[in-house]
């Protein structure tokens, strides 16, 4: 092991760069590599039919005996979401503290995963060596509980990565930032800094979670003979904490929907991250014994998921909840990059069934503002600034706020997925790539839906599909019956006989013309029927369907 300052440590991102989501960072020094955060990220508008997406870990496989542990710093899905199907293919320790790691735990139960993992949960201030490394777990503030920076001592230096954070100075629940910590750390000196820049546009400080609480109790004070109904992120355990404690203070019962905030609220009762007072929590299905003005209901599909709870009650299809005109609906966050039309369709589908709505300031952000972000730096001093989760433009935005603390460009690293940046002491730059990228979950398909499924979806959903049946008699090209056409998705048949009919006639005039050549080779005669229908069909239509020959043999 290289123990000399003048070693190089790489920093690689394999995700959660250039994308909110898919958070994964690789540090590697001489034959020993660590990985923070093993996050998913949500399907774009062009990736039909995909559930999640999750970061290509070829570069971990092909090194696998060099990896010692995977590090979380926060139970957030885009933090977390894709440890089942990395641990699945990776063995390796998971070290997390208590409340992330009992998310995870309920993650990997289901995958039957729970035997196979190495766990181990990891306290505030306490270190875990890891080959040449050693990690520090500092608390942080979140929009989840026991969210960590982690201080990296490598030989060449030290790196904090400060996960998701911002500095509350009174939180919900638990302690504030441990900026003491951060403060002796900077004066023993710091090589780099990885930083959240989510907000970094965003100039000033974040409010503090507690003023959302103050915000609950006047929503509740307006709407005393309505149902009150509150959409916000499922692993927001503090805001639960405040809605809660609004409930109480107005005499309301509260009910929790959704699979995924029932297990998160389940797993903190369990840790002691929430505390409910006695005869508040009812089920879902208890609702219905209680006048409306004395229930309030917290859900999922604050983003405008589709499948969530908030989007099937928009809907009509809520098996338990139906939108009335006396609800008052709260939407608890901000919609992130990328699902405003989302969150806007759920919207406007709660008004047309006649409920309120209130979208505006009922929400504080879990990411450090400008002046957090100096505040960091400043405490730190760190000698290279590296902007970290969000797209390129949070990234960018980042860089600026090192740039007004007098970094110089030589000294602010933006990177791309899969560059390689070496420092040390002496020196940082990029020195070269490595393979990262996504990969697609479908159902139990992890995988198996690469670009070229992709675009015959689009295709499929853009266009349609042709499918041309036909028989011919076995061993030769003789037509015994069709060909005739089906089609789904391009145009209605029975408004366009007469294009089906032309189309059939440039088939047998295809056919017509193999069979005068001698053609017998059916790979050739789907070849040629495809590309005589596809000139077809672009002249006539200006489209180009999915042409899909199928010929039996007799």
């Amino acid at each position: 092991m290289n123990n000399e300052k003048n070693g190089k440590l790489s920093i690689i991102p394999l995700g959660g760069v250039e994308l909110i989501g898919m958070n994964m960072t690789a540090f590697c020094y001489d034959d020993s590599i660590i990985v923070v955060d093993c996050g998913m990220a949500f399907p774009e508008e062009d990736m039909p039919g995909v559930d999640l997406v999750i970061p290509d870990i070829s570069f971990l496989l092909e090194n696998e005996d060099k990896v010692k542990g995977i590090f979380i710093t926060h139970g957030h899905e885009d933090h977390i979401g894709a440890i089942p199907y990395v641990m699945d293919q990776l063995s390796v320790p998971l070290y997390a503290t208590r409340l992330t790691m009992g998310i995870i735990d309920h993650k990997l139960e289901e995958h039957g995963l729970m035997t196979r993992v190495r766990r181990k949960v990891v306290s505030f201030g306490q270190s875990i060596n890891a080959g040449c490394f050693r990690v520090e777990f500092i608390k942080t503030n979140h929009s989840i509980q026991d969210a960590a920076a982690l201080a990296i001592y490598s030989p060449a230096g030290t790196v904090v990565h400060t996960g998701d954070f911002k500095v509350d100075y009174t939180p919900v629940f638990g302690d504030q930032i441990d900026l003491q910590r951060f403060a002796e750390i900077g004066k023993k000196g710091v090589l780099a800094l990885c930083c959240d820049s989510t907000n970094a546009e965003r100039p000033g400080f974040t409010q503090s979670e507690r003023t959302v609480g103050r915000t609950f109790d006047n929503i509740f004070a307006e709407n005393q003979d309505r149902r009150i109904i509150i959409a916000t992120f499922a692993s927001n355990v503090d805001r639960v904490q405040q809605i809660i404690n609004s409930a109480k203070k107005f005499d309301r019962k509260c009910a929790i929907d959704g699979r995924s905030m029932v297990s998160i609220m389940a797993t903190a009762q369990e840790l002691g991250y929430i505390t409910v007072p006695e005869n508040t929590l009812i089920s879902v299905d208890e609702l219905k014994n209680y006048p409306d003005n004395k229930t309030c209901l917290v859900t999922t599909g604050s983003q405008g998921e589709s499948m969530a709870a908030l989007s099937r009650m928009a809907n009509g299809v809520h098996k338990k909840i139906f939108i009335k005109d006396t609800d008052t609906v709260i939407f608890s966050s901000h919609p992130i990059p990328g699902n405003e039309k989302a969150v806007s369709r759920v919207i406007n589908e709660l008004y047309h069934k006649g409920a309120d709505v209130v979208f505006q300031d009922v929400h504080v952000s879990g990411h450090a503002c400008q002046e957090e972000i100096k505040l960091i730096y400043s405490i730190l001093k760190p000698r290279y600034a590296i902007p970290m989760h969000g797209e390129y433009k949070h990234l960018k935005a980042g860089a600026e706020i090192a740039k007004m603390l007098g970094y110089d460009s030589d000294h602010i690293f933006i990177l791309s997925s899969g560059d390689v940046l070496s420092l040390n002491e002496e020196g940082a730059k990029v020195t070269g790539k490595v393979h990262t990228g996504s990969v697609m979950v479908d159902g139990l398909g992890v995988g198996d839906v690469g670009s070229v499924v992709l675009k015959d979806r689009q295709r499929l959903a853009e266009d349609g599909i042709i499918i041309i049946v036909m028989t011919l008699q076995s061993g030769t090209a003789l037509v015994l019956s069709g060909p005739e056409i089906v089609s789904r998705g391009f145009v209605y048949v029975r408004g366009a006989e007469d294009l089906m009919d032309s189309a059939r006639e440039v088939l047998n005039d295809c056919m017509s013309a193999l069979s005068r050549k001698n053609v017998n080779d059916w790979n050739r005669i789907k070849t040629e029927l495809k590309a005589a229908l596809s000139e077809f069909v672009w002249k006539e239509t200006n489209r180009r369907p999915m042409i899909l020959p199928i010929i039996m043999e007799v």
